[in-house]
Order: structure tokens, then sequence, then C-alpha cells
């Protein structure tokens, strides 16, 4: 199993409407697509409380590639996208990293 790690920088005041565009446009395309995440937060004390924080839960990093490949094209996704982004962008930068677990992980 593969983790990806990633953490989305809001445009100041803009988190609640990445949270909203999470529950209710981007987790029902990825369970319609196969996507499986792993968690979400929110950062509660730490160097910004504008980030969202989640991982994702790969099979390989195969199957990371096709699926988000598909996820990108996906009309839905990319009208209800522009639709949530007409007032200006909402995330400002993102970082991404891949994790693997180590043997002694209670997650594998």
């Amino acid at each position: 199993m593969i983790y990806e790690l990633r953490i989305y920088h809001c445009v100041p005041g803009r988190l609640p409407d990445l949270l909203i565009r999470f529950e209710t446009i981007t987790l029902p395309i990825w369970e319609r697509l196969g996507i499986r995440q792993a968690g979400f937060w929110t950062t509660m004390i730490g160097e910004s409380n504008q980030d969202l924080t989640y991982l994702l839960a790969w099979d390989s990093l195969a199957e990371r590639e096709e699926k988000m490949g598909v996820f990108a094209a996906d009309p839905e996704w990319l009208s209800k996208r522009a639709e949530t982004e007409a007032n200006g962008p909402i995330v400002a930068s993102l970082s991404s990293q891949f994790l693997t677990p180590t043997s002694f992980s209670s997650v594998q």
C-alpha cells in the first residue's frame, strides 16, 4: 500500500469553501471512480489554520496515475470545480508526498 499525503494551503478565508467542495463534490466523485481516502484533517495548531491535510490510499503508483488522470478529466469535476472558483481560486498552493509504511506501522 502507498499513501499520498497532500496538503492544500488555502487562499485566506477560503478553507470553508474547500471543505464544502470536498464533502459535497469531490468525495462523491472519488467514490464513483474508486479513489480511496484514508483521512482528512484541518490544522488546529501549526503554521496555518488555512490548511487541509489528507491521505489517499493506493495499491500502486500505476493505480494512482490511472485514477487521478480519469478524475482530472472528469466532466462533472471540471464543471463543479469551475463553479466553486467563480469568485476566485480556493487553493493557493499544495504539496504532495508519497509514503510507504514501515514494517512496524499500525497502518499498512
